[in-house]
């Protein structure tokens, strides 16, 4: 057996410091935050490495497109709407800073609970081992009359809530994302698995009309993805209806001969998952374009985001 002995050191190479390239500058280093300080300074005093700089860059993204009558699309789960976000994205609308919403199914239901009492999000595990998850009359019955109604308007789903619930009473209203869309014309869609959703569980569920409103929905946001060159597509808390609808509809622009290259795709979760990653992130900018991995609890980080893009724009 050949036999080693430890390695000498005594004629390593080395050189001066000041001659190497390196990553870290304390140049760019954060700086303390003082009692008082504006919003703005704690925005100019992160540091400017990995996700601070994503962070600030998807911020200029979304001004930059908006200064240039570029689209912000936002595309989202129904958990941003259950930690009560819905206030911070109707103003980002209302700003003219979010240009259309898209949505899966439970967004909806959650959207239109606050709207009818105020809350929502029901105990999951405590209703299902008493067969009343999900049965709530009023959800299960109006939501879908709102979408019968709608769909035989010709509408999409989106539109179809949002009229339903902007023509409603309740003080509420005003809450709804889907009212502020229908109200401000900002085209806001609804995207649909069948059986996911727990109005499906409902005798007034009409599969004919919640497939046929659904597809037009998807027709719709193909319309406003063809559009998306030099804008911004954002992914919030959607693992999976989402970055595949996106995918599709991006795939549609495409084919009908839209350039859509030039796009700046992010994805906001507290887990990145394969989906979001490979349908938002990555496959989309492979020729051209940016993508930045945001990741954090929404109810912390996209307050962040909409505040500093509201910094931004003075």
């Amino acid at each position: 057996m050949k036999r080693y002995k430890p390695v000498s050191l005594k004629k390593i190479r080395t050189y001066p410091l000041g001659t190497r390239k390196s990553k870290v500058e304390i140049g760019r280093a954060a700086l303390p935050h003082e009692r008082g300080a504006s919003f703005r300074k704690f925005l100019s005093n992160l540091p400017s490495f990995l996700a601070a700089s994503d962070f600030k860059a998807v911020v200029e993204a979304v001004v930059r497109a908006r200064k240039n009558d570029r689209p912000v699309v936002l595309g989202m789960g129904a958990h941003p709407i259950k930690v009560g976000l819905s206030p911070v994205i109707i103003d980002l609308m209302k700003r003219g800073m979010i240009t259309a919403v898209a949505t899966n199914g439970a967004c909806i239901i959650h959207d239109f609970e606050i709207f009818l009492s105020g809350r929502t999000s029901e105990d999951v595990a405590a209703e299902l081992c008493t067969g009343k998850f999900g049965m709530a009359r009023e959800t299960g019955n109006e939501v879908n009359k709102a979408i019968n109604a709608g769909v035989r308007k010709g509408y999409g789903i989106g539109r179809s809530v949002g009229e339903y619930i902007f023509k409603g009473k309740n003080r509420l209203r005003d809450k709804s994302i889907f009212s502020e869309g229908f109200r401000l014309g900002i085209p806001v869609t609804a995207h649909i698995a069948l059986g996911t959703d727990i109005i499906h569980m409902h005798p007034q569920a009409d599969g004919a009309m919640i497939g046929r409103g659904s597809l037009r929905d998807f027709r719709l946001l193909a319309s406003v993805i063809a559009d998306l060159e030099g804008g911004v597509y954002i992914n919030l808390g959607s693992a999976v209806i989402m970055p595949e609808v996106f995918l599709k509809a991006l795939t549609v622009a495409r084919n009908l001969g839209n350039k859509v290259e030039d796009i700046t795709t992010v994805n906001m979760d507290f887990i990145q998952h394969y989906r979001p990653r490979e349908n938002v992130l990555c496959r989309p900018t492979m020729m051209k374009g940016r993508s930045y991995a945001l990741t954090g609890h929404h109810e912390i980080m996209f307050p962040l985001l909409a505040a500093a893009i509201i910094e931004e724009t003075g």
